[in-house]
């Protein structure tokens, strides 16, 4: 079976709900970047290790928080030895707004991925853009690249829409079944 790994960084706990629905519909791995935009020695195992890599932070003025980009950083040392190379990446952000800038977090992650030599799942959804649609629905942000979820500024993870768990955990699943057919 495939390893699928979600690595993630959630600074007051959006991200880290949004993280765990696509973990749970792929079947993967969740390792959480510290607040200090740490890993571990054995979560980089994990990493190198993993088929499959989904990306996902929240989307702070118009980009990944900085503890996520430490992280990208980071990662410099499997694009030096390529370790990465051929791998199969996703993504996911959230922000407080509708719109809230989420599709250039979007490109930084797949570009991140690009620069591994991976190879980049798009959300495979319609987006839910008819009068009759609700938050409720699934892609109801009307993403293409990766998950786009809007997390209330005023209230915690618990009142994310259910459209957009449910977006994630479909992506997860979207995710796990291209890597199994390359692994």
């Amino acid at each position: 079976m495939a390893q699928v790994t979600v690595v993630y960084h959630s600074g007051y706990g959006h991200t880290q709900r949004v993280a765990e629905a696509v973990a749970e519909g792929a079947g993967a791995k969740l390792i959480a970047i510290s607040a200090e935009g740490e890993l571990s020695d054995s979560d980089w195992q994990t990493l190198d290790d993993s088929d499959a890599i989904i990306f996902g932070t929240p989307t702070y003025m118009g980009g990944p928080s900085w503890q996520f980009k430490k992280f990208a950083d980071a990662t410099s040392k499997a694009w030096m030895k390529q370790s990465w190379k051929d791998k199969i990446f996703g993504g996911f952000t959230n922000s407080a707004s509708l719109n809230g800038d989420k599709q250039s977090t979007l490109n930084y992650l797949q570009v991140l991925a690009s620069q591994h030599g991976g190879i980049w799942v798009s959300l495979g959804l319609l987006p839910a853009n008819t009068q009759a649609s609700t938050r409720e629905d699934i892609n109801n942000l009307g993403g293409s690249v990766g998950v786009l979820v809007q997390s209330p500024a005023d209230a915690g993870a618990e009142v994310i829409p259910s459209g957009d768990i449910k977006t994630a955990s479909q992506y997860g699943k979207r995710v796990a079944d291209i890597t199994a057919k390359f692994a």
